[in-house]
């Protein structure tokens, strides 16, 4: 009987050790992991000292605070990021995540909180002024981005017909950007967040210019699993808290130099 009861006590220290370690794991309930693209500026990427800096990563930073749990930021494929999601190396997606109807089936959204367009880059000294002038030029985009959906679009075809050949894809939109510098392509499809943010950078400034015409409005939301409703209230809760106190426009005018802010008026 002794035996069997140090047997007992043994395999029961052994479960709470087991226990304690898997509570102290990254993914555990004081800590939220943000998956994120990190060559995505303004929203999120390393700046010249290498730290992970932006506007959705300070927003990120205010939630959890909010929350009362520390955040985590991981740096990932963006072109895998559903997959990311879904096996539970992140908790969220936060980094100018467009909401689009095929995500909304995988994922869950929070309310939008940014409005973006998709715009056609071009060189300064292109000939390019209009969609029109596209007629057999390549365009380059980034892997896994909405600007990939954006030239899929029906309303687009004419515009994808008119090409010359495919469109190229890269792993970050800074790649894009310098093929289009080193003519190796004549246009870049991307999110309008970044293009304004990385145009106005000194050492790019009078390199490039957007066309006047747009492929699409987007929104952007932070997703996180199809199941984790309480999460997603919970950061939804968090954001509109910090929408009242003004935060939320502190962090837009740091990043933007205006309040923009959408909570959908």
């Amino acid at each position: 009987m002794k035996k069997a009861k140090k047997l007992l006590s043994l395999l029961l220290t052994g479960i709470m050790s087991v226990s304690l370690l898997a509570g102290c794991g990254e993914n555990d309930e004081n800590t939220l992991v943000m998956g994120l693209d990190v060559s995505f500026p303004p929203m999120g990427f390393n700046d010249s000292n290498g730290e992970l800096v932006g506007f959705d990563v300070d927003l990120a930073k205010a939630v959890a605070e909010k929350m009362g749990v520390e955040l985590k930021l991981q740096a990932i494929d963006w072109n895998s990021k559903e997959t990311e999601l879904a096996g539970g190396t992140v908790d969220i997606l936060w980094n100018g995540l467009t909401i689009t109807p095929e995500r909304e089936e995988k994922m869950l959204f929070t309310r939008p909180y940014l409005k973006n367009r998709q715009v056609v880059v071009v060189r300064n000294d292109s000939s390019i002024q209009t969609l029109a002038d596209m007629k057999g030029k390549t365009i380059v985009l980034q892997r896994g981005s909405t600007a990939v959906d954006a030239i899929e679009e029906e309303k687009n075809k004419e515009f994808r017909d008119s090409l010359g050949g495919e469109p190229t894809v890269f792993a970050d939109n800074i790649t894009c950007f310098t093929q289009v510098e080193l003519e190796r392509a004549d246009a870049v499809v991307i999110d309008e967040v970044v293009a304004d943010y990385f145009m106005a950078q000194d050492t790019q400034k009078g390199k490039f210019r957007k066309l006047d015409e747009t492929l699409a409005d987007e929104l952007y939301g932070v997703a996180v699993r199809k199941d984790d409703t309480e999460l997603r209230d919970r950061i939804q809760k968090a954001m509109d808290e910090l929408y009242e106190e003004g935060k939320t426009a502190e962090i837009c005018e740091k990043w933007f130099g205006e309040d923009v802010y959408y909570t959908g008026e």
